[in-house]
């Protein structure tokens, strides 16, 4: 079976636009083609939903050709880092690179996988790629892509999506981005990078005070509060368009929570009417909906993955402490009861666990809970940690720390496993929000 086909994605650029001072992040769209695309009936190898699953030895060799070797060693970080992958060193092949794939060279060595292939071309690089089945003796998929020189990672990242995708049945992360603040030129800026820290672009968006963006559902927007002329807005950006316009401003503090997964609305926490009570905001019609009234503070909201739930923070009962409720503002109810000082929840993409900061010895540290307040899990021990977020395949946590001395953003996975910083040393940064693709 042969197919012809193209995977797009979005690639940030800067362009410099005069408006309040502040530079937009233009969106330019590239392209990586995928030629020549034959694969095997579809067989999964690794069941990632299976808590006992074993990893799956796989040998990587260094691509022949330009950049080959710099993409190989991003496909090995990628699939090493889901902890679903066992790399077998080069040292220990028999089969050279140019010889053809036999299975008898890998069955010895135990290995279930093999990527090969070759890169040709000097601006324009076109990447054949291999990925055999060693026990069975059988390709597994071979694919030809065609990228631009100065697209290599995300080239390198689009071919780890396509071996994790046959090994697993599941799509990949290795192409999603990350957007969060940092602190730019004495102010706080948005920036985005891509999910390994890797190609950090400033958006321009700037003010005195700026706290953590959300993504629309179709990763073409994003939202955030920043304080500008000692006034809260909530601002969204459209990539597609290359605009930012003020959505909802008033007295007070305004800061934005999720979108709903329609994208057109999305529930905010302001002090307009004085204490911070929670809102749903309807973008079009410009219509506010209060949904709670409460003596307490209410601050966090964060939507459900089907739009019917909210769970936000609320010292109602003495102390912050994690709630629920529906989209309406209907049905409350208590979701933590541990640790005096729970905050920022955020749903996993299959809305049957909650992640949030709660406070432990004295310090914030990242928890797990389910929806009805069981299995709450602790996955952080060092530092403070807080601004949790799920990948969009569940798999994986963005979080900011500042167990290095100055608060960054760090990754792991959802069990807690492999905690790495993906900022670059100097970078002060926090608030971290995961993109939908």
């Amino acid at each position: 079976m042969k197919k012809k086909f193209r995977v797009s994605s979005f690639e940030f650029r800067v362009k410099k636009l005069k408006k309040q001072k502040f530079l937009f992040l233009a969106l330019l769209l590239f392209t990586i083609h995928c030629l020549l695309f034959t694969v095997a009936e579809a067989k999964v190898y690794i069941d990632i939903t299976s808590p006992a699953f074993n990893k799956l030895p796989i040998a990587i060799y260094d691509l022949k050709g330009p950049s080959g070797k710099e993409i190989s060693e991003i496909i090995r970080d990628d699939l090493i880092f889901t902890g679903l992958f066992m790399y077998i060193d080069k040292a220990s092949y028999i089969e050279t690179d140019s010889q053809p794939f036999n299975p008898k060279n890998w069955t010895p060595l135990g290995i279930e996988a093999v990527v090969k292939g070759s890169v040709t071309g000097e601006n324009n690089l076109t990447v054949s790629i291999f990925l055999y089945d060693a026990f069975e003796g059988r390709q597994i998929f071979s694919k030809q892509y065609q990228a631009e020189k100065q697209l290599v990672r995300q080239l390198a990242h689009e071919i780890a999506n396509d071996v994790y995708q046959a090994l697993t049945g599941k799509p990949g992360v290795f192409r999603t981005r990350i957007a969060f603040v940092a602190e730019d030129e004495g102010e706080k800026g948005i920036h985005v990078m891509d999910w390994d820290g890797h190609r950090i672009k400033k958006l321009g968006l700037k003010g005195s005070l700026v706290l953590t963006p959300h993504w629309s559902s179709d990763g073409q927007k994003i939202i955030y509060s920043s304080e500008r002329g000692r006034q809260w807005g909530i601002f969204m950006l459209d990539f597609m368009k290359m605009t930012e316009r003020k959505i909802y401003s008033s007295k007070g503090t305004n800061i934005a929570g999720d979108f709903f997964p329609k994208n057109d609305s999305f529930v905010f926490s302001s002090t307009k009417g004085g204490t911070p009570d929670l809102y749903k905001f309807q973008i079009e019609e410009k219509k506010i909906v209060k949904l709670t009234s409460s003596y307490g503070i209410e601050v966090s909201p964060s939507v459900s993955p089907d739009g019917d739930h909210i769970a936000f923070v609320s010292d109602r009962g003495g102390s912050p402490q994690i709630y629920m409720m529906r989209s309406d503002g209907s049905e409350t109810r208590r979701v933590t009861f541990e640790g005096s000082y729970n905050t920022s929840p955020s749903w996993s993409p299959s809305g049957d666990m909650l992640v949030f900061s709660g406070r432990r010895g004295g310090k914030n540290q990242i928890l797990l809970v389910r929806p009805d307040g069981s299995e709450m899990t602790q996955l952080t021990q060092s530092g403070n940690n807080e601004d949790p977020s799920f990948s969009s395949d569940g798999r994986y946590i963005a979080f900011s720390s500042d167990r290095g001395g100055s608060k960054g953003i760090y990754i792991m996975r959802a069990n807690g496993e492999a905690q790495k910083k993906i900022t670059p040393a100097g970078m002060k940064a926090f608030g971290p929000r995961w993109s939908p693709n």
